[in-house]
């Protein structure tokens, strides 16, 4: 009987060894990232594992464009997309740090032209606030997806957007803001904001492969982005953030990554100083304000937060009793994840160029657990399968709706009479063609789609950018009987 236990003992022994053998390791790490790629049918993904101040994992796979063989590697460049954000929030923390700029001085001190549509917020609305999504101000995105504007025109803007909630009193995503930062850290330091972060970021820990603009992208090693339709992974058009720059704009490559990784994990350090002090460091990371459920992501359903918060351009969470600090970066077609768990002395960043494709954060979770916390739950399995739930909830939502439409009803006016121009101080110009029956819109000539009648006065079609999904425009009458007006996606334009 002993000697069963003890040779039981000795096996266990062999496993536990072999478990945490770094090799080994690494090896299972490599088989599940690739196994991953292939479920969520990712084209290209690149990744970088750091811990305990070394690059422990680091490898491309698949290739930068369905249909070609240039494969992925750790040189490959992707967009960064939000994991940005975490980049000029370091940036205001060393001119904080230089005593230029406080995080609680009000923005107007520094821009007095920005002004929201609530003068009180205009007033009191701080640095910080610009990192936090707390403004009371909802998602204006339209200002750089659908309108060819520059950035000074986007925030000049700013003040006809009716505000979602009070200041402070939530959490909603807000890029603009983030741009708006960038435009305090230009005014202060007397260098644009893509010049500035080049010279005290990228430059000290010697990124070379990392650009602060998509204008300044030249190298044929980058990966393209692509885009699930009709279950048919597709190449699409990329999309530039260069308008928001400071938002979401950043190109590098997972080995420019590890060292960010690194630096940021180790209390922004690198070989030859650091970029910030160690109290402006913990400012980062300290929980700003509390980000509710509908906020989160959808991940949380099974990861079971019991606290979840947003710090300076990083989402936080617990998991298995340990702090996390992540963000994701997504642009049509590309996306990106960094992040941390701090007490283990542990990061990882993934670039993909697949839509939306949330093994992501499987692949976080998962080296978690592969690398420090232990488990064996297959977190891409898991997600995967909670995506998919999640996608086929909203067919059923879209079916329904399909399904509330009143048949057999016709327009009120002759279809030619829909065409015309219609204005927005806010949004633009929205011009109305017609062809045979159907109405071709053009917003800003850029946001383009063709419409057919749907019932009464509106019109219902695909976007020219099929992954922008599909548009409604529902027409108003004046008391005279006129067309006077149409609303698309909650945006009026007049006549």
């Amino acid at each position: 009987m002993m000697k069963k236990i003890f040779i039981l003992f000795l096996l266990y022994l062999s496993i536990t060894a072999q478990s945490q053998n770094p090799a080994q390791q690494v090896k299972e790490f490599d088989a599940y990232v690739e196994s991953s790629r292939k479920l969520y049918q990712v084209p290209g993904l690149a990744i970088t594992v750091v811990k305990d101040g070394k690059v422990i994992f680091k490898k491309g796979y698949g290739v930068q464009q369905l249909g070609r063989t240039n494969q992925v590697d750790t040189q490959t460049l992707y967009a960064c997309a939000s994991t940005t954000k975490a980049m000029t929030a370091t940036c205001m923390g060393i001119l904080v740090d230089e005593g230029k700029v406080k995080w609680d001085d009000p923005v107007i001190k520094y821009l007095p032209e920005f002004q929201l549509f609530d003068p009180y917020v205009s007033r009191e609305l701080t640095i910080r606030d610009l990192f936090t999504h707390n403004s009371g101000v909802g998602n204006a995105d339209f200002l750089w997806t659908t309108m060819n504007i520059s950035s000074d025109e986007i925030l000049a803007k700013m003040k006809m957007v009716e505000p979602s909630y009070s200041l402070r009193s939530s959490f909603i995503y807000q890029n603009i803001f983030y741009l708006a930062a960038g435009k305090v850290i230009e005014k202060v330091s007397g260098t644009p904001w893509e010049v500035f972060i080049q010279k005290n970021i990228f430059e000290p820990l010697s990124m070379t492969r990392t650009f602060p603009l998509l204008s300044q992208v030249k190298d044929v090693n980058q990966s393209h982005p692509h885009y699930s339709m009709n279950g048919k992974i597709t190449l699409i058009e990329r999309t530039s953030a260069d308008a928001i720059g400071p938002a979401g704009s950043v190109w590098s490559c997972a080995d420019d990554m590890s060292t960010w990784a690194l630096c940021m994990l180790d209390s922004s350090k690198y070989k030859g100083g650091r970029l910030l002090k160690g109290t402006t460091w913990n400012e980062l990371f300290k929980p700003q304000v509390m980000v509710t459920a509908n906020q989160f992501y959808p991940t949380a359903q099974l990861t079971k937060p019991n606290w979840t918060t947003y710090g300076l351009g990083w989402f936080q969470q617990d998991y298995k009793g340990k702090k996390v600090n992540f963000h994701t970066g997504s642009l049509a077609g590309e996306t990106a994840i960094h992040g941390q768990l701090p007490s283990e002395k542990l990061a990882i960043y993934i670039f993909g160029n697949l839509d939306h494709a949330e093994v992501r954060h499987a692949l976080m979770f998962k080296a978690f657990d592969h690398f420090a916390l232990g488990g064996t739950r297959d977190w891409s399995t898991d997600f995967y399968n909670l995506y998919k739930k999640l996608s086929e909830d909203s067919e059923r939502e879209k079916k329904k709706q399909e399904a509330a439409r009143v048949t057999g009803t016709n327009p009120s006016q002759s279809v030619t009479n829909y065409a015309g121009t219609y204005t927005s101080p806010l949004y633009g110009e929205l011009v109305v063609t017609l062809q045979d029956n159907s109405l071709l819109i053009s917003m800003n000539s850029t946001a383009k789609a063709t419409l057919d009648h749907w019932n009464y006065d509106s019109f219902k079609g695909y976007y020219e950018k099929r992954w922008w999904g599909q548009a409604i425009a529902n027409f108003a009458i004046d008391s005279k009987g006129k067309i006077s007006s149409v609303v698309i996606e909650g945006m009026k334009f007049t006549r």
